[in-house]
């Protein structure tokens, strides 16, 4: 897939869609706020007078009708990872504000039922099943689930052996 190709897929894409990019609420002061704030967004079908897909079919029927038919050809067209790696940072933020992965929302609070935590992530599950979806392979959802959450283990590995301590403290055991 070209960079024009990709340029002219986000730009169709941000033209359908693009009322207000960035949430204006304020944000939770406290857990039980965050907690109450949560428990009522998984539960509208409407954020910011977007529609929050109920699941991951759900999700591919609306990107069906947002995406225009050539951009869509152009996506199909593109390996995967030409599709994760490009569009990770452009459809895949769009997903991740629009859809409410960082406040929560019904689509987000369905992903993390399957075991899918950080927003990024739900992005690039959305966007590799979206794919595979129009290119009527098998989404592998387990798999995808399963690959992740090992990247994730093995990043987290690799930053500890990488860390410095800061201090070491030793304390004394009393033998009373």
């Amino acid at each position: 897939m070209s960079g024009k190709n990709l340029f002219a897929l986000l730009l169709l894409l941000f033209a359908a869609t693009m009322p207000a990019f960035a949430q204006l609420a304020k944000p939770a002061e406290t857990e039980a706020e965050f907690e109450k704030n949560y428990q009522w967004r998984i539960k509208q079908e409407r954020l910011d007078g977007i529609y929050i897909p109920k699941d991951l079919v759900n999700a591919f029927e609306e990107l069906n009708r947002l995406i225009e038919p050539s951009a869509k050809a152009t996506f199909k067209s593109a390996t995967e990872d030409e599709v994760v790696h490009k569009l990770f940072f452009s459809l895949g933020r769009w997903i991740s504000q629009k859809w409410g992965f960082y406040e929560g929302s019904r689509f987000s609070h369905y992903l993390k039922s399957l075991g899918v935590s950080y927003p990024e992530d739900m992005s690039q599950i959305v966007i590799v099943s979206y794919h595979r979806y129009l290119n009527k392979k098998p989404l592998e959802i387990k798999v995808q689930i399963e690959a992740i959450k090992e990247k994730r283990q093995q990043e987290n590995e690799e930053r500890m052996k990488k860390g410095t301590v800061i201090e070491l403290e030793r304390k004394k055991v009393n033998k009373n």
